[in-house]
């Protein structure tokens, strides 16, 4: 009789002992980790929503997963424009045009003649990008 309540101490035992650890322990997601990356404006590019199902935004030199937005950055989207592309200008500019992004065989825009208002604009949307998406790369230019 003494050895079956032994026995089943050490089984009360162990138990407790595993459903604690297994309490303690962090949550799994099922989520990759980000990989930090280094992209070129070319290899950013693919990033557009279209020709791969993720949609990645740079700004001043950080690229930002936006795939969780992408009814706003990806294909359809107000923000389509910006996708797989340094949006740095545009977003300064508070402008979709086109014509504010640099072209993918030329350098990285260094945004060094935007005014005091602009600046401002860009350091909100960084913020915004910070604060909701993760970064999963920078951008520099080919030869960087």
């Amino acid at each position: 009789m003494i050895a079956f309540i032994i026995i089943v101490c050490l089984i009360a035992y162990f138990a407790k002992s595993i459903i604690s650890d297994f309490m303690s322990a962090p949550a799994q997601v099922n989520a990759e980790p980000p990989v930090q990356t280094a992209f070129t404006p070319k290899t950013l590019a693919k990033y557009n929503g279209k020709d791969d199902e993720k949609v990645y935004i740079a700004v001043k030199g950080r690229v930002f997963d936006v795939t969780a937005g992408k009814a706003f950055y990806g294909p359809g989207g107000p923000y389509e424009n910006f996708a797989g592309r340094d949006a740095s200008r545009g977003l300064a500019y508070n402008s979709f045009d086109p014509s504010v992004l640099t072209p993918l065989d030329k350098p990285i825009d260094t945004l060094s003649d935007l005014s005091a208002e602009e600046k401002e604009s860009l350091e909100n949307w960084e913020s915004h990008f910070e604060g909701k998406y993760t970064i999963v790369g920078s951008l520099s230019n080919e030869k960087e």
